[in-house]
């Protein structure tokens, strides 16, 4: 440090205890307007409620903490909005009877929007907690209206979480009920669809090939049994051909001058004719049946007439009346085939004159698939998507009708009061120890502001520096100021008194002040 910053430090050291009087006298009269601004100045008094968020009791496993947080803050910030709602502040300031001047100077809006000020809502670093505090001049109202507006919490907590339950429900059933009717008119439709064209969907192409291919082998068969019966028919025929032509030769070659051999020979036929039909009749009926006793009484008829010719068949070769008989019997069964080749042929006919039309009718079905396919394609496109958004609509309805049941009976989350308002003890405002703060600062601020100006405007020379700077010439020697022992008396009582004055100012100020700090009027 060289001389001439030693110099500058000594100046200003010499200003303040020059000027001590005035720094202090400054000190001590913005210590005192401090203070008396304290005392003049309204008290705020604040009372603070604690209330807790409790998580749903049922499945609170599903809910980790941080989602309780999040939770937290998303309803508070709901409710801080319902709370501090013009509808509630004014009723509560018409119950506890607030701001009665605000309210006759200025409008109610006003008077809200300075309560709204006064209401403190934040929420704690950790866990479920949040504090409600309200700041008044009356400490009882304050306790009360605190207390107010933490009950006024938990029944707007309440009522907004039924009636948000009660709405997510009526609304989740008119939306199910819509998309119920949509599912319902758009499944009719898919019905309509499937039964009108139930064999020409994809999911019957290939019954429909199976069935086809079962009439195109059934068609074969039948026509290689027809053609097989075919060929019987004409062997049998043949074979007819044959016996009557043997039946020709044998009439031919007889004796015609005997009919009574012939007429014979055409009972006895007749007569095996008649047993083997009577066989075939008791094979089907009993012996009571009407066919079956006519033919027995035609069969004894038959025998009494072949008995009483029996000289005439003694006549008559034997041989020839059994291979007649024979030959007869042989032609009856191959016509009775025949007869019966030609039902069957007919019936096969008939049944495969059926087939066709089927076949036609199946392979247009199978022709059709591609078509129906691609149309049910595009008119079930949305389907899949509408039976998803009903499955989600039926899962939100339950829940929001869970969620209805449970605010309801109180069981989902809800706030709790911890630590209701309590009455004030002292104020919350004004802070005297930051008043009194701002109150020496702008005291020693002004004084030393006092003093460099008038420095500054004092322009006479202080040392011998300033005047040999002023100058330009060097000071040979310089003359100390030599005073009167009457002006240093003078000198001394003046600070005596000044020192008592100031400093007993000082200690009854300080004992105003350790008075209010005793009987709690002070903040600090």
């Amino acid at each position: 440090m060289n001389n001439q910053q030693r110099q500058l430090i000594k100046k200003y050291v010499d200003l303040v205890l020059g000027r001590w009087r005035l720094i202090a006298s400054s000190l001590l009269l913005a210590i005192t307007i401090g203070l008396g601004y304290y005392i003049v100045v309204p008290k705020l008094y604040q009372s603070t409620a604690l209330l807790s968020y409790e998580q749903q009791q049922i499945n609170p496993g599903k809910m980790d903490p941080e989602q309780g947080n999040v939770k937290l803050r998303e309803s508070l910030a709901t409710l801080r909005e319902l709370v501090t709602s013009r509808n509630s502040l004014e009723k509560v300031i018409l119950q506890f009877s607030l701001y009665e001047e605000a309210r006759k100077n200025l409008p109610i809006e006003d008077v809200i929007e300075g309560m709204r000020r006064n209401i403190e809502i934040e929420p704690a670093k950790q866990g479920d907690i949040f504090s409600v505090s309200f700041q008044g001049e009356d400490p009882q109202k304050v306790a009360k209206v605190t207390n107010a507006l933490a009950a006024l919490f938990i029944e707007e907590n309440l009522k907004y979480r039924e009636e948000r339950a009660t709405e997510t429900s009526k609304y989740t059933q008119s939306e199910l009920a819509l998309a119920k009717k949509v599912l319902d008119e758009k499944e009719q439709q898919m019905r309509d669809y499937k039964l009108k064209y139930f064999n020409e969907m994809p999911e019957q192409r290939q019954s429909n090939l199976s069935q086809l291919q079962a009439l195109m082998k059934q068609n074969q068969d039948i026509q290689n049994s027809i053609q097989e019966l075919e060929r019987t028919k004409v062997l049998v025929q043949e074979q007819m051909n044959m016996q009557r032509s043997l039946a020709s030769l044998r009439a031919t070659s007889g004796d015609p001058a005997h009919p009574s051999v012939r007429q014979t020979e055409s009972d006895a036929d007749r007569l095996l004719r008649l047993q083997a039909y009577l066989e075939e009749l008791q094979g089907k009926y009993t012996e009571n049946h009407p066919e079956v006793r006519r033919t027995k009484q035609q069969i004894l008829q038959l025998e009494g007439k072949v008995g009483k010719g029996g000289g005439a068949r003694q006549t008559a070769s034997p041989g020839a009346s059994r291979a007649s008989l024979a030959a007869s019997l042989e032609a009856g069964r191959i016509e009775a085939q025949l007869k019966q080749l030609d039902i069957n042929i007919q019936q096969l006919r008939e049944a495969q004159a059926k087939i066709p039309p089927q076949i036609d009718q199946y392979q247009k079905w199978i022709a059709a698939v591609p078509t129906r396919e691609a149309e049910w394609t595009s008119f079930t496109r949305d389907y899949s998507e509408l039976r998803r958004h009903y499955d989600q609509l039926v899962a939100q309805n339950l829940q929001a009708q869970s969620v209805e049941n449970l605010e309801r009976n109180q069981k989902g989350s809800k706030f709790k009061i911890v630590d209701s308002a309590r009455l004030p003890e002292k104020p919350f405002k004004p802070n005297f120890l930051k008043i009194l703060l701002v109150a020496v600062a702008a005291g020693l601020g002004a004084s030393f502001g006092y003093v460099l100006l008038l420095d500054f405007i004092d322009t006479s020379f202080k040392n011998v520096g300033e005047l040999e700077e002023y100058i330009g010439v060097p000071v040979i020697c310089s003359i100390p100021f030599i005073e009167k022992e009457a002006e240093t008396r003078r000198e001394r009582m003046v600070f005596r008194v000044s020192f008592v004055l100031i400093a007993g100012y000082a200690v009854l100020l300080m004992g105003a002040i350790a008075f209010m700090w005793i009987k709690g009027m002070v903040i600090v």
